[in-house]
């Protein structure tokens, strides 16, 4: 949610930054049920202290029938302001959770994903002295993927993975993980992008598979229509990614400004409804019910949490262009950086056999936005509390990374060589 006192403040520019990002909200009505809110707030505590300064005064002694009919006053007015109140809250909030969080000034005003920007290029695409294939085509031809006996299983845009695909994901994982928990890897690309934090490594974590609705709202990622599998019988839902079972857990809680940054670096299996791309991607591993991704969470101080975006989108840089795959930059205009973010970056690889770049990786910046529905705080050293900042971005997601490195390495009797970084994960063989 967005801090009330800055609705209050700047509502016109809170009117104007959420049509930027494609929403028309009621700033208006919000803030006068806030005056209202608040008035009632003062009334509730006013009746409060009076019901205790009569609780006070009758210590020790016998009420009177006057302090006992007050007594009886007071309590009825309080049960019925609080009921006023419990309903003023229920409108205040809602209104406050369908206002959007605010885009950086650097971010491109964009009524559609057509307005993003490319910001870099880096690599060319390998020229081939052969029609480049599919990574699909690949998979089928070395019996490295089955979809008809997915779709027996458990329907359509689920896949069956098996043998060297397997193995080159797990090295994936093992490579990145060897990264990102090293020190003087995270120091290097604090130095080399001139950011000024600390070099703390990324903590492994294997969250649940399973967020309750309490907590899945509360990362302002909910998504029931268009992505997100619920549970039948339980207040439970599917990870859709592992950042949305990674930034609620720390809800409700205090952490202490000393243990800032935290960062982390989660594996889970994610799913998706993917609703509304009937006709799409449906060859490959593309656009998949189920796939597996790393991905970065880091919750820091104010201050740092720009420097900290920047980071991960540096780690995610870096990875890619260690595997070798050409990609761009691409910066997400208002309307396609989504509700809750301030920023958002993506990277596109190339993919040859689609003559195309194809999103692989994104960073969201989102200021204290979602740690204000979290209600995760940081305690300063003067003991004051505020709310930190929250970022996330992919360290790999596999269905798309794998379709990458399959395209962009084919050699032309359909073989696949495996990026040198990998080689040593897998004893060293050289191809697929």
């Amino acid at each position: 949610m967005l801090d009330i006192q800055f609705i209050r403040d700047n509502p016109k520019v809170v009117i104007e930054k959420s049509k930027q990002k494609g929403y028309d909200v009621e700033v208006d009505e919000l803030l006068n049920v806030d005056t209202s809110r608040r008035e009632l707030q003062t009334e509730v505590e006013a009746l409060r202290q009076k019901r205790n300064e009569l609780a006070s005064d009758a210590k020790g002694q016998s009420p009177s029938l006057e302090n006992i009919q007050l007594g009886k006053t007071y309590k009825q007015d309080l049960v019925a302001v609080e009921t006023q109140l419990k309903s003023l809250d229920d409108k205040y909030f809602s209104l406050l959770k369908s206002i959007p969080n605010m885009p950086l000034d650097d971010v491109p005003i964009g009524s559609t994903e057509a307005e993003n920007k490319v910001t870099k290029q880096i690599g060319e695409p390998k020229e081939y002295d052969f029609v480049p294939k599919n990574h699909w085509e690949l998979e089928i031809a070395d019996d490295l993927i089955d979809k008809p006996r997915a779709a027996k299983v458990a329907g359509s845009r689920f896949v069956y993975l098996k043998g060297a695909i397997v193995q080159l994901q797990f090295a994936i994982i093992q490579w990145t993980m060897e990264k990102l928990t090293d020190e003087r890897f995270i120091e290097k690309l604090i130095q080399e992008n001139e950011l000024d934090l600390v070099a703390k490594p990324f903590i492994p974590v294997l969250p649940p598979a399973l967020v309750n609705t309490k907590a899945y709202e509360a990362t302002t990622r909910l998504n029931a229509e268009e992505t997100t599998y619920k549970l039948a019988d339980d207040e439970l839902w599917l990870n859709a990614s592992a950042e949305h079972s990674l930034c609620n857990m720390y809800m409700d809680e205090i952490i202490p400004e000393s243990e800032l940054p935290i960062r982390y670096i989660g594996y889970a299996t994610s799913f998706r409804r993917e609703a509304g791309t009937y006709g799409k991607d449906t060859e490959g591993t593309i656009r998949l019910h189920q796939f597996d991704k790393l991905e970065m969470e880091v919750f820091s101080t104010p201050e740092t949490g720009l420097d900290e975006h920047k980071l991960l989108i540096a780690v995610e840089e870096h990875l890619v262009a260690a595997l070798g795959l050409p990609y761009q930059f691409l910066q997400k205009c208002t309307a396609d950086i989504g509700k809750p973010n301030a920023r958002g970056i993506d990277i596109e690889v190339w993919f040859p056999g689609q003559g195309k770049y194809r999103e692989t990786h994104t960073a969201d910046y989102m200021t204290d936005y979602q740690a204000r529905s979290l209600k995760t705080r940081l305690r300063r050293k003067d003991d004051s509390i505020e709310f930190v900042h929250t970022n996330d971005a992919t360290a790999f997601a596999f269905s798309r990374l794998l379709a990458a490195i399959m395209e962009n390495y084919q050699t032309h009797d359909g073989h696949v060589i495996i990026p040198e970084p990998l080689r040593p994960y897998l004893a060293g063989k050289t191809e697929i």
